[in-house]
This record gives structure tokens, sequence and C-alpha cells, in this order.
């Protein structure tokens, strides 16, 4: 087995070479300065002929050096300046959580390597080391030196910790996966190594820095920047890549000693908690975030979500019965400010919002998440479904039934199905039909001709009967209403992302102690987008399911609900009922309305009431 040095020393040697493309970069730069003193040297001392061809090589090569180093000037101080991304944090203060603090540097000790700097916690199922000492991540710490009074010391990384693993882990398996990651602080104080990352995060901060540049005056100089520095990212890309991983093999090596066993069984636990706050973000988070709500204890809401995933999984179980043992979160002096300010970032991070709450961005807790989330979701669905239906052409409305000889001398006719093929619902969202008013029914006596045939009733409320039988009487009505379900659900985000961009920038995130770092939050947010976009079916199918859960809220008695791993959920009795999505498909999809009319009718639903829209 190789010792944790061996793994240094290959480390230090690929960190060389990259420093070795440095030194031949600025050995390029200065190649025709080089000459042109040679030549100016030759002449003063007449080693070198004075005729007009020595003179005419004289001025190019004092032309080429000019020209050369004001290039190598300008590379040097892009890149001396550009920021090194930073990976989106909360920082932690000693202050806040010092039995935190006090575990990393017991932890330190044990391996022999320096502590971190400064703990931070990320929205993220990771945890890693990141260098923040360039001068424009914070003041650099000082000591007293001989002859300046002052002198800059390097500090040590800072370790960044996904924050679902304090609330899901255990003490004892936070300090054993924490083990091999504080380990990497002692290659990271090789300065060799130290200055081969410096470079590289260097050159990727100015390829950033040129990729931003738009005026003409300043963006030509830029590309040339990005040019170049893309260059030796190329030249040393795999010196870098290899170095990183020696490191990693050095800091694993050194961590065998610490908690190896236990580490195993935290290594499984990781990918748990990534499982469960991937669910967690795509189908809880997200829906509350689309209304501008965001769950304030997001990580408190992982131990739930896993929890339900033990109790339904099999391979999960067994799991659960960790929670007796005192959670990582304890650690923390004010775990629920902690909470608040991940869930905070997690939302800038994945959905694009604000960098702090306002009117128009509240947070919610899991308590009022049904009633606050659920319900206004269905209902604000089942509005924009209505609406859509009430913008339809007349050729995408079904037609009418064949008339019976005599409808009028019928005494008492069987009542028809609902259709509405003639007549606009009325949505309470206060969006009228696009028809003349001509369509519009006249008060008073009936007119002549086909109109006398329709029953003088009022115009419907939004009724899920209307959209069943909407879908289920016209081929062309399902594709219709899904293309417009689609434009319109695609032009409210970028109304809404238009505003985010308005409001929040990466200024304010630095203003609530958020760093980003040249080239992180410019190109617009989110950063990760949980979602691919919907195609127009899987609208439709979500908007006539909110549509039936509307409908079952006010008729039959049912309840919204929330399922930590499948987000809003329907209740009935309180239980949830899952197999709504297989009826709405039909209809979606095959315009078959007879399963959902089945399911309807188990429940209790009356599709012909009309519903409460937002």
């Amino acid at each position: 087995m190789a010792s944790p040095e061996t793994g240094v020393l290959a480390a230090r040697a690929r960190a060389l070479a990259v420093l070795r493309i440095r030194s031949t970069a600025l050995a390029v730069a200065l190649l025709p300065a080089a000459v042109a003193v040679v030549l100016l040297a030759g002449r003063a001392t007449g080693h070198l002929g004075a005729g007009p061809g020595w003179d005419l090589a004289r001025w190019i090569a004092g032309g080429l050096a000019v020209l050369s180093l004001l290039l190598a000037a300008l590379v040097a101080v892009v890149v001396a300046r550009a920021r090194p991304a930073l990976s989106p944090s909360v920082p932690i203060s000693e202050k806040s959580a010092p039995d935190l603090y006090r575990l990393v540097r017991d932890l330190a000790d044990r391996l022999e390597v320096p502590a971190p700097s400064a703990i931070a916690l990320t929205p993220d199922c990771d945890s890693w080391l990141e260098d923040r000492t360039h001068r424009a991540h914070g003041p650099p710490r000082r000591v007293r030196g001989r002859a300046d009074g002052e002198r800059r010391v390097p500090e040590a990384p800072v370790l960044v910790i996904g924050s679902p693993f304090l609330w899901w882990m255990r003490v004892a398996e936070l300090r054993a996966l924490l083990a091999p990651v504080v380990a990497g602080t002692g290659p990271s104080a090789h300065p060799d190594i130290a200055a081969a990352r410096r470079f590289i995060r260097g050159l990727d901060a100015a390829v950033a820095v040129s990729a931003r540049a738009r005026r003409p005056v300043r963006g030509l100089p830029l590309r040339f920047v990005g040019r170049v520095a893309r260059l030796l990212l190329r030249a040393g890309r795999e010196h870098a890549t290899i170095m990183e991983r020696a490191v990693a093999a050095a800091a694993s090596e050194r961590a065998q000693t610490v908690d190896y066993g236990l580490r195993i069984v935290a290594q499984e636990q990781v990918g748990l908690a990534y499982a469960g706050w991937d669910r967690l973000l795509t189908r809880v988070a997200l829906p509350a975030w689309r209304m501008g709500r965001w769950p304030s204890r997001l990580d408190a809401g992982v131990v739930s979500a896993l929890t339900e995933l033990s109790r339904r999984d099999r391979l999960a179980d067994g799991f659960a019965s960790r929670l007796g043992e005192r959670p990582a979160c304890d650690l923390l002096e004010e775990p629920g400010a902690i909470d608040r300010a991940a869930s905070l970032l997690a939302a800038r991070l994945f959905h694009g919002g604000p960098a702090e709450p306002g009117p128009d961005w509240s947070p919610v807790g899991w308590n009022q998440y049904p009633e606050e989330v659920v319900d206004r979701k269905w209902r604000l669905e089942a509005a924009r479904l209505h609406r859509v239906l009430d913008n339809l052409p007349a050729t995408a409305l079904p037609a009418a039934p064949p008339a019976p000889a005599a409808p009028i001398q019928d005494p008492a006719p069987a009542a028809p199905p609902l259709s509405y093929a003639h007549t606009a619902a009325r949505t309470p969202g206060h969006h009228p039909p696009e028809r003349p008013p001509a369509d519009e029914p006249a008060l008073g006596p009936p007119a002549t001709g086909r109109r006398e045939e329709q029953p003088l009733a009022p115009a419907p409320g939004p009724t899920l009967a209307r959209v069943i039988d909407r879908l289920t009487h016209d081929e062309c009505a399902g594709d219709l209403v899904a293309a417009r379900l689609g434009a319109e659900v695609e032009r409210e985000e970028r109304e809404e992302a238009a505003r985010q961009a308005a409001r929040g920038t990466s200024q304010q995130d630095a203003a609530i102690g958020v760093a980003w770092g040249d080239g992180m939050a410019e190109g617009g947010l989110p950063l990760f987008p949980l979602q691919p976009p919907r195609t127009g079916r899987e609208l439709l199918a979500d908007h006539v399911t909110a549509m039936v859960c509307c409908a079952a809220v006010d008729t039959a008695g049912a309840t919204p609900g929330l399922d930590w791993l499948d987000g809003p959920a329907l209740l009935v009795d309180g239980a949830r009922r899952s197999d709504l999505g297989r009826p709405v498909l039909s209809l979606v999809d095959d315009g078959d309305a007879e399963p959902l009319r089945g399911w309807l009718t188990t429940i209790g639903v009356r599709p012909e009431k009309p519903v409460r829209l937002v």
C-alpha cells in the first residue's frame, strides 16, 4: 500500500510540470525583448555590424519586444486581478458552531495536518476544500515581519460541507466522512502544489472575464487574453488532473487510520442523502419556488424524506433506526437559522430566486405547505386551463350532437351529458372568452333558428365536466390546448426570469455574505436547473390532474397533502390517492374519459359542480 508521502511526491511532480508551462509562457513573452537587447548591446560594443540591415533588424526587434511585453503585461494583469470562482455557500463562524469547529480541529490533529481556516455550508450532497486566499475574497491574514512590520502568511483552505449531511448524518458518521477531506489540507499546504493551483484558477478566472466582455474597445484585448489562457489551460490540463488525483489519493491514504470502518457506512448514507435531497428539491421545493414561496427548512425535510424512503424501500430498511443517535446538526448553536440560510441559497441556485426574502418571495413552513402551496398550485393550474379553454377558436370546439326529431315538444327530455360547445364558461380569473358579443345568450325571447334548441340556462362556471367534455369530443382540442398551455407557461417563465434578473444580482449576494467570483453568476441563474422543459402533453396532464384535485377538494371532502418523496398529494379520508395518473393519461392521450369517470365515481366527485379557482 502506498504511503501518503508517495502521493504528495507524485502531486508535487505534476505541480512542477504545471509551473514549467508557466515559465515557458513567460520565456516566450520575453524572447523578443532578449533578442532586442542582444542586438542593441552588439551595436554598442561593436561586435555586430552597423549597416542598414542591422539597424532595420534592431528596429523590428525593438518593436516586437515592446509589443510582446505589453501583451504579456496585459495577460498578467488580467490573470492577477480576475477573481477565481467560488462555490456559493453559507459561512459558518466559530461562534455559531463551536462544537463543529472543535470536531474538525480534533480530526486535523489526529491526521497531523493543518486545520481548515473556516467552515461553510452548501446546499449540496458533497464536501470539499476550497482555496479562498485570493485578495478579492477577503483581507489576508498578516503577522509581524522583520522589516516592514507585517507579512502575508498563507491560509489553509476552507472546508465546505453539504448541509444535508449535517441533518441526516450522525456525529460519528460526519467525522468519518470528513476525514479524507480534512486530510487534503496537508498536500494543499505544499508551496509548489499551492502555486500550481493558483495558476490554474487564475487562468480559469481570466477565461471567464474574457467571455463576459461585450464592449468592442475592451473586448478585443480581453479576447486575446482569453485565447492565451485557454491555450495554457489545454497545455496544463493533464498535469493538473493527475496532480489533483494524487492529492486525493494521498489524503485518502492518510485518512485510513481514522474511523475507516465507520466511513464505509457513512458513504452509504451519502448515496441515500443524495437520493432524498434530489427528490425533495424536484418534487417538493420546486412547486413552491415557482409560486414565489421557498421552504425554509429544506435540510430538516431531508430527514422526513429519507425516513419515508426507508419505510417504503426494503433496501433502505434500517437506516431510520440511526435517528436515535445524536445528529450532526446538534453541533450548531442555531440549526434553524442555518437551515433557513441554506434553504434560501438552494432556491437561489436551483431556481434563480432573489437573494433576500420579500413580499413576492416569502418563506413557508412544512405545516403550511399543503394549504399555501399545494392547494394554490392546483387552483392556479386549473385557472390557467380554463383560460385556455375560454380562448379556444370555434373550430376546436366539439361538434354538437345530432338533435332529436322534436326536441322542443318533449315535455321532459332526458338530461344529456354536459357539453359546452356553444356556451363559453366564465372563469373566476376574470379572463373573458375571445368571442364576439353576438354569441352571448340574449335576454328575452329566444331567437329563431338553431339557437332555439339550446336550453336557456346560465353559463356554467369552471367545472371538471367542461374539461372532460372538450377533450373527449374533439380530437384536435387536446393538441391545441397542450400547445397553448406550453406557450402560456413559457411566457410566464420568461416574465418571472426577467423579474428575477432585475431584483437578484451578484452584488446583492455579496452583501449578504455569498461570494461567487468571476464567471459564476454572471451567466444567469439558476446555475443548476432542476427540470428540463416539459412537453405540451405533460403540461396538459398536470393541469387536468390539478383540475381533478380541485374538484375532489371542493365536492368530495378531499384535502391537499404533502408526500415527502412525490410532492403535492391528494388525501381522501386521510389516505393518499396515487392512482389518478393512469385515468388522466387515458383522457389526455387517447381521449377516453371512462377510466377517469369511474375514478370520480369511486371518490364521490361531482364533475358538474363549479370549483373555486385563484
